[in-house]
């Protein structure tokens, strides 16, 4: 039974939670794992020869780091279905915006790991063929694209996403608004990075540091605390479209 006062009936309330934090929960594991484990275990920053040769040597750990970047790419739609369901009632234009900005980062992050499947094969050879000079431009240019498109141009689509949806986070009050400041300050300074990157000056990793925990943070909070339905954000349509996720 849907309270017609509240809009939201507990139980859906307390599953439409679980979902919502679990998207972020899957955003924040599987995007960590990637670049702060599996990426180090190939990458040797500024040295491309060392680079051809670890990945030649742990292919299957290169093989994985694709496959978790594959998982992180169906994870960003996912959460931004879920946003966009959750938040639409309060600007339905703005959360279709901040979708359609999800599903182009999600595009762009696939999309990368061509290059990635290029530089595996171009290290095999490279490594099996008497290092010719040939075969590391091949590697720099395969690794740029790929960094280039997975790296800055994915976050140039997700830093105005995430703007806008924690923007309406802020403005619906179904968290607590402190915690939707802090992940619309912290994404500020990243998409400040990224517009420097892209016309070549790249600015240090720590400009990035104040949003790396946010996802998990609210991902956590929102599994133990739940969400507010206030100002009859979840309607019974909308809980029906969350849970057929």
């Amino acid at each position: 039974m849907i309270d017609k006062n509240l809009g939201v009936h507990m139980k859906p309330s307390a599953k439409t939670s679980r979902i919502f934090g679990l998207a972020f929960l899957l955003q924040f594991l599987t995007s960590f794992f990637s670049g702060s484990v599996l990426n180090q275990t190939w990458l040797v920053a500024g040295n491309i020869e060392e680079t051809t040769s670890r990945i030649a040597k742990n292919a299957w750990l290169f093989r994985a780091n694709i496959l978790v970047d594959m998982l992180t790419a169906f994870g960003i739609v996912f959460l931004g279905a879920v946003l966009y369901a959750i938040l639409r009632k309060k600007n339905e234009e703005m959360a279709l915006v901040g979708f359609g900005l999800y599903l182009i980062e999600a595009a762009l992050l696939a999309g990368s790991k061509l290059p990635a499947f290029s530089l595996l094969q171009i290290s095999q050879g490279y490594a099996g063929s008497g290092q010719p000079a040939i075969f590391q431009v091949m590697a720099n240019l395969a690794l740029e694209s790929m960094n280039f498109m997975g790296s800055t141009l994915h976050m140039l689509a997700f830093c105005p996403g995430a703007i806008i949806f924690y923007t309406l986070l802020y403005q619906s009050r179904i968290v607590p608004r402190g915690l939707s400041l802090w992940g619309l300050i912290a994404v500020i300074p990243c998409l400040a990075a990224t517009l420097f990157a892209l016309f070549g000056s790249p600015l240090p990793f720590y400009v990035y540091l104040p949003y790396v925990p946010f996802e998990l943070v609210i991902a956590i909070w929102i599994i133990v605390k739940g969400v507010e339905p206030r100002e009859k954000l979840l309607v019974k349509k909308d809980l029906e479209v969350i849970e057929s996720i």
